[in-house]
């Protein structure tokens, strides 16, 4: 589970959504994060035994299921990279990159790249179950495959204004668990 550190970290003040009202977190000087990059040799690699300790990762999660659909995509794409983005742990994260950039599309009003990205998160999950089984670093694969194919088939509407800082899009919230945990996402 996340440090108490990474519990007492504030969100952003927005969630960016490219179009909107509120400027790039990171390429204009009144971004939310202008002043904050995290360089890649900083990220350790995610693994079975230290998904739970990982602020990148646990940070995605939070992210996500707050609402900051582009802000969990750039915590996962930094872990992403560290994995050189290839193999299991690497698709695992594209899939989750997918998933959150979906979450964008709906804010975009996007469903064409809602569907896109739902389906392409479906993918590397059904794959992933092939290669490694049901659950990687604490989420049931098949359950979040599950939730990508329902984006895919029926994307939402955004159901927040334009100027809203920061909207949830999707009706589940990622929960990971170690093995020995029942239950592995909830339903809000």
């Amino acid at each position: 589970m996340p440090s108490t550190a990474d519990q007492d970290e504030d969100f952003p003040v927005y969630s960016y959504v490219p179009g909107g009202p509120w400027p790039h977190p990171t390429r204009s000087s009144d971004g939310q994060s202008a002043h904050e990059r995290v360089g890649e040799d900083a990220v350790i690699p995610l693994c079975p035994s230290n998904w739970s300790s990982s602020r990148p990762y646990m940070r995605g999660i939070r992210l996500f299921n707050a609402g900051y659909y582009w802000e969990a995509h750039e915590c996962w794409e930094a872990l992403w990279h560290v994995h050189g983005r290839t193999g299991p742990t690497a698709d695992f994260l594209r899939a989750l990159i997918k998933l959150a950039a979906a979450g964008v599309k709906v804010r975009e009003r996007r469903p064409l790249g809602v569907t896109t990205h739902a389906r392409r998160a479906a993918e590397l999950l059904a794959m992933l179950q092939a290669q490694v089984g049901r659950t990687l670093h604490g989420l049931d694969l098949a359950w979040l495959e599950a939730h990508a194919r329902r984006l895919e088939d029926r994307p939402p509407e955004d159901p927040g204004r334009r100027t809203d800082p920061v909207v949830l899009v999707f009706a589940f919230a990622l929960d990971p668990r170690d093995p020995e945990q029942s239950g592995t996402a909830s339903e809000p």
